[in-house]
Parts: C-alpha cells; sequence; structure tokens
C-alpha cells in the first residue's frame, strides 16, 4: 500500500474550482469583527494564541466531531505549539484572516490541538503525514472525516500559493469541493488509511541481533561530522540520547573514537550559536552544519537531556568544562524557567518583537557603547563582526551578530598573558553586564504550562547533575520537583495528569507522562536512598503496565485505553528529539528488576525489545535510547548495596564518592539496619548486614556478589575496573 499517492487528490480537484466558494456555491460570506471563538477558556497558552482568531475554532473533543457529523463537515485540523516560528506565521497570514477564516468556518469544522499537551494525536496524524507527504512539521494540517480518519496532510501553507506550494484560499476551496463531489476518492483514501493505521498498532519482532550494540555505534562512526561535531548535515539536532549511548559504549568497549564523538559534539554544542553565550540554555537546533545559527526557541526537554549528557561526560572525563556547563544549564533552569510554585516551564519563543532571534542579537556598536576599552578582545572572542553573522532568510544581513566562542579558549587565554581559570571569569563578568542590558529588551514569549513528561526529564537530569557533581543543593532542587509532581500533577487515584497551569492540573497523563516521571523518580532514589522514593515509583511503574501495557503483544500503548481519543492506539520506540516513552521504561525496568529482585519487570524490558526489535535492526541509530536498556545485560552491570546501623546521608562513609563514579548501567542500594520499609520493598536485601557494626559494601553482578567489605576505597578500586 503507497499511501504517498493519497496526496494527489488534491491535484485532482484543483481544476473543479476556479473561485474560491462555500459548499453551497455562493460566495464566502465576510467576518465582521473578532471575536472569541471556542477556545476562549482553554488553558494552553497555544490555544490562547489562536482564541481571538476568526477562525471558529474548537478544541479537540466529542463537541467539535458531533457538529461536524450534524453537519456533515470534514475536519480541519491544526496541530502545533505555543514556540513554534511556522506556527506563529500560519496564524498571521491565514488564520488572523477574515477570508481564510470565511472558508473555514463555512465549509469545516476547524480543531485547534497543542502538540504538547495531546502527544497521542500529534503522534497519530504525524505519522500520517510523514507516509503520505514523505515529510512533516509544525504547523501540522491534517484534513479529516468526522470519524477522526485523515484524507489530506500537509503542513504550513500560505493564505496564497506560492510556487508549487498551494495556499489556504486554493486549497481549502478544493478540499470542500472534494468533500461533496470526490466521496469516491476520499473513502478509498480513508480506507488505505484505515489499513495502515492498523498495522502500525501492532508491531512485531523477531529478535536482535547480538551486534546490535556495535552495529549502532558504526551508523553513529560514519555518520558523525568530524570537523563540526554531531551527526549528518543541517540542520542539525543536539538529539543528546545519541551521546548517552555513546557515552555508555566508550566505557564498555574502552572505545575512544566514540567517546571522541562525544566530546567534540558537547565542546562544539557549548561554544556554538546554539548555547546562549549571554543568558545560558540551549536553543532547539542548528540550522546550519557548525552549530552556528540556531532557531532560537528554547525547549524545557532540551536542557534536560543536554544536562544528562555533559554530567555523565564529566563523571567519565573530569572535564571541569562539562561540570561548568551543567552549572550554567541550572541556572538558566532556576533563573528563567522555575514556576514560584514549583515545576519548571515548557519553553521560551523564537521570536520578540516580530521577528525571530531579535532578543538574542548584538552589533558591533552595542558592544562597543556597553563594554568601552574591552571590547575588542571580547568581539574578537565571540565572533562579533562589522558585517555580522546573521539575517533572516532571505533578507540582507544588518550586522547583527550571534555570539558565540570563535577563538580557541586556552589559546586565546595565553595571547591575554590570563589563566585560562581568569578567562573564564572575564567572560563571567562581561556577560553579566550584557546580560543586564539584554533584560531591558521586548522578551521572547515564555509557554508557562508545566509538562508532567518533560519535569520527569529534569528531574532525572537535576538527581543525576547533583551525584556527578556531588552537590547535594542539586539533588535537593530535584527532590523538590519530584515532590511538586507527585502533589499537584495526580489525581486522588495516584493517576498522573498532564499539564498543570495557573494552580491547577488537568488532562489524561499518557505514557511519556510516567515513563519520564519513573525515570526521575528512579534516579532520585539513586541519589537519596530514600524507600519513599522508591514507593512511589513502584506504584507508578504498576499503574503504568495496569493502564498502557499491551497484554496481547508487550510493549507500551502511548494512551491509555481509558483516555485514548484516538481512531487507533499507538505505539511506538523511535527516538526523535526526545526518547520514547517505550525507550525509557525498557531502561527504568531493567532497573526496577535490579532494585527489587522482581524479575517480572526484567521480562517487560525484554518483550519491549523483542516488539520493536525489527524496526531498531533496520536502523538502530534511531533506537539509541531504547538501546540503552541493553547495557544492563553488559558486564559494567552491578548492583552496589550499603548497610549500616545509622542514616548518615552526607557523611565521607556514605555513597557520595560511588555516586560520583561513571556508573550508568549499575543500580545503587541502601540499608539502614534499623529501618525495615527498604527490605518490605527490596525483600532480597534482608540477610545483607554490618561487619563490625561498620559501614559494609557489597558489590554484586550476573547475580552473584563479592565478599562484604567495610573499605570504601576498595569499593571504589572494583568500580572503577572492568
Amino acid at each position: 500500500m503507497n499511501l504517498k499517492s493519497s496526496i494527489l487528490l488534491v491535484g485532482v480537484i484543483f481544476p473543479l474550482l476556479t473561485t474560491c466558494q462555500n459548499r453551497s456555491g455562493g460566495p464566502a460570506p465576510a467576518i465582521k469583527e473578532t471575536h472569541m471563538n471556542h477556545l476562549a477558556n482553554e488553558k494552553s497558552p497555544y490555544l490562547q494564541q489562536h482564541a481571538t482568531n476568526p477562525v471558529d475554532w474548537y478544541p479537540w473533543g466529542e463537541k467539535a466531531f458531533q457538529l461536524a457529523k450534524s453537519l456533515n463537515r470534514p475536519i480541519f485540523l491544526s496541530i502545533g505549539y505555543s514556540t513554534c516560528h511556522w506556527c506563529h506565521v500560519m496564524e498571521t497570514e491565514s488564520f488572523e484572516d477574515e477570508e481564510v477564516a470565511a472558508l473555514l468556518n463555512a465549509n469545516f469544522v476547524a480543531i485547534k490541538v497543542d502538540r504538547e499537551e495531546h502527544p497521542e494525536i500529534d503522534h497519530l496524524y504525524m505519522m500520517v503525514c510523514q507516509t503520505m507527504t514523505g515529510s512533516g512539521g509544525w504547523p501540522l494540517t491534517i484534513v479529516m472525516t468526522p470519524d477522526k480518519i485523515p484524507f489530506f496532510a500537509g503542513t504550513y501553507f500560505p493564505k496564497t500559493g506560492r510556487g508549487n506550494r498551494p495556499g489556504m484560499m486554493e486549497l481549502l476551496p478544493a478540499l470542500a469541493r472534494a468533500w461533496d463531489q470526490q466521496q469516491d476518492k476520499i473513502q478509498s483514501t480513508v480506507a488505505d488509511i484505515q489499513s495502515y493505521l492498523a498495522a502500525q498498532s501492532t508491531p512485531a519482532g523477531s529478535g536482535l541481533p547480538k551486534d546490535i550494540l556495535e552495529q549502532t555505534y558504526r551508523q553513529f562512526a560514519r555518520d558523525f561530522d568530524s570537523r563540526n561535531g554531531g551527526f549528518g548535515n543541517a540542520p542539525k539536532f543536539p538529539s543528546p540520547q545519541n551521546l548517552l549511548f555513546l557515552l555508555r559504549y566508550a566505557y564498555d568497549y574502552d572505545d575512544s573514537s566514540a567517546l571522541n564523538m562525544v566530546e567534540k559534539t558537547l565542546t562544539a554544542l557549548r561554544y556554538g550559536g546554539i548555547f546562549d553565550q549571554v543568558g545560558m540554555g540551549f536553543h532547539r537546533y542548528s540550522t546550519d552544519a557548525r552549530w552556528l545559527v540556531p532557531h532560537f526557541e528554547k525547549m524545557l526537554y532540551d536542557q534536560a537531556l543536554l544536562l544528562l549528557a555533559y554530567s555523565e561526560a564529566y563523571q567519565l572525563t573530569r572535564n571541569s568544562r562539562y561540570a561548568q556547563t551543567c552549572r550554567d544549564i541550572i541556572t538558566y533552569l532556576t533563573e528563567e524557567m522555575e514556576a514560584p510554585e514549583g515545576g519548571f516551564y515548557s519553553a521560551e519563543d523564537a521570536d520578540s518583537d516580530g521577528e525571530e532571534g531579535k532578543f538574542y542579537l548584538w552589533t558591533r556598536e552595542e558592544i562597543k557603547r556597553i563594554l568601552g576599552p574591552e571590547a575588542d578582545w571580547v568581539m574578537t572572542y565571540f565572533g562579533v563582526s562589522e558585517q555580522g553573522n546573521y539575517s533572516e532568510p532571505g533578507q540582507p544581513n544588518n550586522g547583527a551578530n550571534i555570539l558565540h566562542v570563535a577563538v580557541d579558549p586556552s589559546a586565546f587565554a595565553i595571547s591575554r598573558g590570563w589563566s585560562r581559570d581568569e578567562l573564564d571569569r572575564q567572560i563571567s563578568t562581561i556577560t553579566k553586564r550584557l546580560y543586564q542590558v539584554r533584560e531591558k529588551r521586548i522578551h521572547p514569549e515564555k509557554d508557562t504550562k508545566i509538562l508532567t513528561d518533560w519535569n520527569g526529564l529534569v528531574i532525572a537530569a537535576l538527581a543525576q547533575t547533583g551525584m556527578a557533581l556531588n552537590s547535594p543543593e542539586i539533588i535537593t532542587e530535584a527532590e523538590k520537583t519530584y515532590r511538586f509532581v507527585l502533589n499537584q500533577c495526580r489525581r486522588k487515584d495516584g493517576r498522573l495528569l498532564k499539564r498543570w497551569i495557573d494552580g491547577s492540573a488537568d488532562l489524561p497523563a499518557q505514557l511519556d507522562d510516567y515513563a519520564y516521571v519513573i525515570w526521575g523518580g528512579i534516579t532520585l532514589y539513586k541519589a537519596t536512598g530514600d524507600p519513599d522514593v522508591l514507593n512511589s515509583v513502584l506504584e507508578l511503574a504498576k499503574l503504568t503496565v495496569d493502564d498502557f501495557w499491551d497484554q496481547d503483544q508487550g510493549g507500551f500503548f502511548l494512551g491509555s485505553e481509558s483516555d485514548s481519543d484516538v481512531p487507533v492506539r499507538l505505539k511506538t520506540a523511535y527516538d526523535g528529539a526526545l526518547p520514547s516513552g517505550n525507550s525509557i521504561l525498557a531502561l527504568v525496568m531493567n532497573q526496577l528488576g535490579r532494585i527489587t529482585g522482581d524479575l517480572s519487570w526484567i521480562d517487560k524490558a525484554d518483550r519491549i525489545l523483542q516488539v520493536f526489535s525489527n524496526e531498531i535492526t533496520r536502523a538502530p541509530r534511531g533506537y539509541s535510547g531504547m538501546l540503552l536498556a541493553l547495557y544492563y545485560d553488559r558486564p559494567s552491570s552491578r548492583e552496589i548495596v550499603l548497610v549500616r546501623d545509622v542514616k548518615s546521608r552526607g557523611s565521607d562513609t556514605d555513597f557520595s564518592k560511588v555516586r560520583t563514579a561513571y556508573l550508568p548501567n549499575s543500580v545503587i542500594l541502601e540499608k539502614t539496619a534499623s529501618d525495615p520499609s527498604v527490605v518490605n520493598l527490596i525483600p532480597w536485601l534482608s540477610a545483607y548486614t554490618t561487619v563490625d557494626e561498620k559501614p559494609t559494601y557489597y558489590i554484586c553482578r550476573n547475580y552473584a556478589c563479592d565478599q562484604p567489605t567495610t573499605s570504601l576505597e576498595s569499593v571504589l578500586q572494583k568500580l572503577t575496573s572492568r
């Protein structure tokens, strides 16, 4: 079955229409005044952006679908998110335009969806779009039947046609006339798509080859950009799960080439324009191969995943630059993205004052005016030129500069007669001065909804970084965020809710919410040894199995059976901008099995890998997040246990030195002899006792343990030998 032919439907029906008409054949009615549409009471900042459009938007829900059925109209579905640049462009060009709105209102039922609130809906229709057209992106445009089956898909459309791209003024009448006059073609397309979706809902696998980790590494090595770092050509995305995979590969296989790929990429990211050199934090992706010119939006999940990558790289290499980048990311998170009530906001827009990137750009004249005699060396360091290095597509360069580290810092420090530490101090002082000036500019809009899944990623990243940097303060920040999620983003029955905003949580949680929060919780347990955290993780894991596990085939559906509101429940393991929920659950269930001794968790992890094995084998680089789970079957995987009589977190007898080590495939457990709560959760620890009433360490691997020891030094020696 070839769904790509379905997109030709519009090409067939365009000749049927020569003027813009409504379905009754009369002229399109004009809209006389702006009004609040059906999005007026929605909480999503993205939907609120569209609440005053003349388009009569509805939120996703039964009311809109019943209306479409009663009127016998197709549904025009538009999916985007609040910081999406081209979503803003399409809104300005089309959805705020009364002529376009008139056509939509007369011929369709229009639905707006925030992809960050409804990832299951977004995944389903994005998959259809990519299959039908060969590409995808946001804004995502879908035209479908009242039964939610699409027959047309695309992305951005201007108001009027440009080149080979039809405009809304041509597209909408053609689709409306096709709905009236070409139902045979539409129903044929619908039948093809229904068959396609049914096939996608039940992936099957024959097992992974034994050398899948090596195969995946070879793909990365083949696609590595040895000059600029990263993989492939522009546009370039950080994709931190790729770096997490390669760090483990470098460690387990003692492969310096794998580590070089990671270090080259992390250094290029930190020195490039993709990093906000003044305000910290990473932009979404780079439009060029050099990581110089970013798409300027900042997403919470990028900060979290890159924080994980830099902290693990620091553990493995002890390169202090990676530790500093961790602190820089955390500074951005806590100063710019943390809500007063707790939790972290979702994103910052790319645009401000009507222009993409304007908030972040500098001219030579500005730098000279602000910094005076220090301006010359600063402009050399940050690559500031008279002509500039940035302009909007199709526009002449106006001297705007993206700050980036344009020199080798160590050589530059020597040329100035400074140590590297002194250069860092000078740069810190300079960027604070620039930051104070920049704060007076018009800021990009901030998406202030707090998403459960992305906050789960932040919890995992903060807990991991707190261990790596031996920072109780960072671990405390992770604990605070975890408590916020559990206290504010759950129903009374313990199930998670998707989104918190304006003091309340709403929307059913989906698979990624559970997966990422469990990942955050289990990493926090590794950092603290707190049995209450482990207990909450186990409760969430059991709910995840109850609500999302496919009892017939294995693997987890994106939506729960009770709350799913799409034609077909789908499963995915593809690791794109974020690792998939199935990938993370394969990882954490391997950990849960090793922590609790309940091998049913490991069985589920194995079934996840089995279900998606054919997809992974075809393109392993696209499943690097899922393959992290396989490292738990490598010799480096261990269970490390500390038993002591009294809990004494923070003393030199605890696990701070163990936790600081790079042990990505190990679980860390603590037992206090006087506290039975841990044994209730981890029964196999019942026989583990202290030796001579001293803190005692056990190292286990392959379901067998070494003799206990009271020597922390010997423990560290064993853990660092492979």
